[in-house]
Order: C-alpha cells, then structure tokens, then sequence
C-alpha cells in the first residue's frame, strides 16, 4: 500500500511539472508514469540498500532509459519525459537542511547532510549521462554507423 500511494503522489507532481514546463497534452501522462516509475525504483532500491545515493542512481537511470524508449516508440523529444521525470528525485530536502543547518551554525551537519546531496545530484546527473549514452550507442548499433 506504501508503494501504491508513492507511486500516485509521483506521478501527480510529475504531472504537475509537465504542465508548468508545457508539455504537450498527449505526452503529459506518459511523462508522469516515468517520473512516478522512476519514484518507485527509488523508494524501493532506498528501503533495501539504505543509500540514498544508489537508489537515485538507478531511478534517474530508469527515468532516462524509459524516457529515451518513450522518445523513440511516440516520437517525440526525450526531453519532455525526461526532465520531468527527474522532478521527484531531485534532493530538494537535502539542499534546504544543508541551508538550514548552515543558518543555525551547525556546521557538522551541514557538511554531512550537504555532500549527500551533492552525491546523490552527481547521481542523478551520471544516470543521464549514461542513460542517453546508451540511446545512442543502441541507434549506432542499428544503423551500423561508429561514433568512434
């Protein structure tokens, strides 16, 4: 039931994202589905290993791949899945206690708790990287071109 009401509540601020950043309507849907599957790779991969930081590796990754092969099948720019799929993993908890604590003059914990975010930002940003890597090596594969 956990997951369940996870998932809807990604899926509902993704949607909300997609009409901030215009999406079309057609795609508006399928981009909440990536950013709330996205979502549950996370919430699951975070309960089993207990990092953060893996956890949102893997759910970018999934967000990029999905958005990629939703690019691709409803020919569409990957972008408009992607970005706002990436919405709910994005560490906006983590950047305001690390302000927080900095305000406070904890220092300590805002040290601990701001390089987590940063780790879990590099995360995010590594999982994109490879995810649209990846697109591309599969289409070169296809068309039997080499980008060496």
């Amino acid at each position: 039931m956990l997951y369940f009401k996870n998932f809807i509540f990604a899926f509902i601020s993704t949607i909300g994202f997609s009409i901030i950043f215009n999406i079309s309507r057609d795609s508006i849907i399928k981009s909440g589905l990536n950013g709330a599957i996205g979502w549950i790779i996370y919430t699951i991969l975070n309960n089993t290993f207990n990092s953060p930081v893996v956890a949102a590796f893997f759910g970018a990754l999934s967000v990029g791949l999905l958005g990629e092969f939703f690019a691709r099948f409803f020919k569409k720019p990957a972008t408009i899945f992607i970005i706002p799929g990436m919405v709910p993993l994005v560490p906006g908890s983590g950047m305001y206690y690390t302000m927080l604590a900095i305000t406070e003059k904890r220092f300590i914990d805002a040290a601990n708790i701001g390089s987590e975010t940063i780790f879990i930002a590099a995360a995010i940003a590594s999982a994109i990287i490879i995810s649209i890597s990846m697109s591309k090596i599969i289409r070169a594969s296809k068309s039997k071109k080499s980008y060496l």
